[in-house]
């Protein structure tokens, strides 16, 4: 009875960590999948999708971003911007 508990006590400690631990992987790799797209192969957005996550990583500016990595977001979203359009027009 008392390993039955034991078990029972460990299996929700662990469904309860794991989420959390997930949500800080996916932030990690979030940003290394806008900046140099790596550690996201699971990901497959559209055309507006990685705009609005460009823009929004963009806003967060030099408190997160350094000025070089600033620099790199705001050409990936010219030239996903400059995709749209060119897919728009034809």
């Amino acid at each position: 009875m008392k390993k039955i508990a034991v078990l029972m006590i460990a299996v929700f400690s662990m469904s309860v960590a794991v989420p959390v631990f997930a949500a800080e992987m996916t932030k990690t790799q979030k940003n290394e999948c806008l900046l140099a797209s790596k550690g996201c192969a699971g990901q497959a957005d559209t055309i507006q999708q990685k705009i609005k996550k460009l823009q929004a990583e963009v806003k967060k500016g030099t408190k997160v971003y350094s000025p070089d990595e600033i620099k790199k977001l705001n050409a990936k979203l010219k030239e996903a911007n400059d995709l749209l359009d060119t897919l728009l027009q034809h």
